[in-house]
């Protein structure tokens, strides 16, 4: 908040602009990486511990539990303790916390230190924005957003290759070591630069019963999406008790919170039409993308007979326009109005989704590289402008609680749609296999025949059998896959509706928000 006798403070320039913009960037990626770079080490830590799998991804769930609580948190305690001190305070209790994971003799050890990372972890990201947009002047504001955009869309796609690449090189601890030369850095140029930036502090009591609410119904949904594939969804009672205690608590919680003076989490910023409308848009398609995410490489891994590494270079080319096309984003968006390059990542994902819903069994390595490095052009004008459209307006005092409350519905819509995602496939796989076996069996010529033939190549009959039937599975398995991707890009045209409700800005971020951290 600004302080009528403080004058406001000026944009960076030369080497303070580019090392602020490196050291809050490097807090961002180290943070974004590790919510997906123990992915692909859970085997790993769990073998090493003594525990099994299902154990083991208690080690994401954990994270990603404490850190969807603690980013709404971003505005109380910014006003509480101010943004750089916050920060610093963050990246250092992150450094600790990893290595503490590092370091953990047991399970319980490891997901106590991850509970501890992903809470310190929540204000990173929505500060980090707010710092960036006070770094640089109003007109070149969709810049800073592009640089921090760059961090969040390559971290993700970055963390199952180097997790993969360390624990089958190294050993598991090393990657939460790596974080620590990393953390250190960046608290260190943060505040050599940001030091005499402080914000404003105002004291406010905390809204304990809005926060208790909070921690109940996010733990509640976060566990609910977590469990509910394992445990059969709402025939399992654990399940419909989650799903209760969420439903209630959400209920309950914007109900306390819009009565409350000084709520935990300021609901009121939904009221803005920009606001509430790009943070739906923003949301969905990133839950959405995130599903794919996670289909994709599961799908070559299982059926297609890639391994980890062979998915992960499939995937690993979307950052390419990704990087490439973020500054010239940035520097194009005070110029043109936001909504026209939302829509056009909007367009460029549905082509995407609909040239992957064309794949086949037999699809080949070119035909997958194809859209994945489309995908990442659409990335390239999918965050940084309707991040701009939801900040866009807001006074400098709001833009911390802004970006933390929409980072929070992302993130949060991320794990719906992972969850959504892959049980969809699944049931889809099952209701396909069930179809293709009507039109199998003795009673079906070409099922005969295919049986005759691998007989005739010595093979017993119930290995050609076992063969058949595992063709049966790869096939209704890409069928079903290929189901997800029509819906996914059915849904990404219908979300350019909501895109077109949001006001028209072409320098999104006003000049009050780009001194958000004054």
């Amino acid at each position: 908040m600004t302080s009528p006798s403080r004058p406001a403070l000026q944009p960076l320039q030369g080497g303070q602009l580019v090392m602020g913009t490196l050291a809050l960037s490097l807090a961002v990626f180290m943070n974004v990486l590790d919510t997906s770079i123990a992915n692909v080490s859970i085997p790993a830590i769990a073998g090493d511990l003594g525990v099994s799998p299902q154990q083991g991804t208690w080690v994401i769930t954990s994270f990603a539990v404490a850190n969807a609580v603690s980013v709404p948190l971003t505005g109380w305690l910014t006003m509480r303790f101010g943004q750089v001190k916050l920060f610093i305070t963050s990246i250092l209790l992150f450094v600790i916390s990893s290595w503490l994971c590092g370091m953990a003799p047991n399970i319980e050890m490891l997901i106590a230190a991850r509970v501890l990372q992903g809470a310190v972890a929540g204000p990173m990201i929505p500060l980090s924005q707010a710092l960036l947009l006070s770094s640089y002047p109003p007109a070149k504001s969709g810049m800073a957003l592009a640089f921090w955009g760059m961090t969040t869309l390559v971290a993700p796609i970055m963390g199952p290759l180097l997790g993969g690449w360390i624990s089958d090189n190294y050993s598991w601890p090393w990657i939460f070591y790596i974080n620590i030369p990393v953390g250190i850095f960046a608290a260190w140029a943060t505040w050599s630069i940001y030091h005499k930036r402080e914000s404003t502090i105002i004291k406010r009591p905390i809204d304990k019963v809005g926060l208790a609410l909070l921690l109940l119904w996010v733990a509640s949904l976060q566990l609910m999406l977590d469990k509910g594939k394992e445990l059969d969804w709402f025939n399992s009672g654990e399940i419909v008790v989650l799903g209760a205690c969420a439903v209630v608590g959400f209920i309950y919680f914007i109900i306390w919170e819009l009565g409350e003076e000084h709520p935990v989490v300021d609901l009121s910023l939904f009221a803005g039409r920009n606001f509430s409308a790009g943070v739906i848009a923003i949301s969905v398609a990133y839950g959405v993308f995130f599903g794919s995410l996670v289909i994709l490489p599961l799908w070559l891994q299982t059926q297609i007979g890639y391994t980890a590494t062979e998915a992960g270079k499939v995937m690993a080319p979307v950052g390419i326009f990704a990087i490439l096309l973020s500054p010239l984003v940035g520097k194009l968006l005070p110029k043109i109005d936001a909504r026209l390059v939302a829509t056009s990542a909007f367009i460029i994902f549905a082509i995407v989704f609909y040239m992957r819903a064309q794949f086949t069994t037999e699809v080949d390595y070119l035909t997958l590289m194809i859209p994945t490095v489309i995908q990442g052009a659409a990335m390239a004008m999918f965050f940084i402008p309707l991040t701009s459209i939801i900040l866009s307006g807001q006074p400098p005092d709001k833009i911390p609680a802004a970006a933390g409350l929409s980072n929070f519905v992302r993130i949060m819509f991320g794990g719906i749609g992972t969850s959504l995602t892959s049980t969809l496939w699944d049931r889809r796989t099952t209701l396909h296999h069930a179809q293709l076996a009507e039109h199998s069996g003795p009673t079906n010529p070409a099922f005969g025949q295919a049986v005759q033939a691998l007989t005739a190549q010595g093979m017993p009959e119930p290995g050609a059998l076992a063969v058949i039937e595992r063709t049966l599975s790869v096939q209704a398995s890409t069928l079903a896959a290929t189901d997800i991707f029509w819906l996914s890009s059915f849904l990404f045209l219908t979300l350019i509706g909501l895109v077109w409700m949001t006001k028209p800005s072409k320098s999104s971020v006003s000049m009050d928000a780009s001194s958000a951290a004054h």
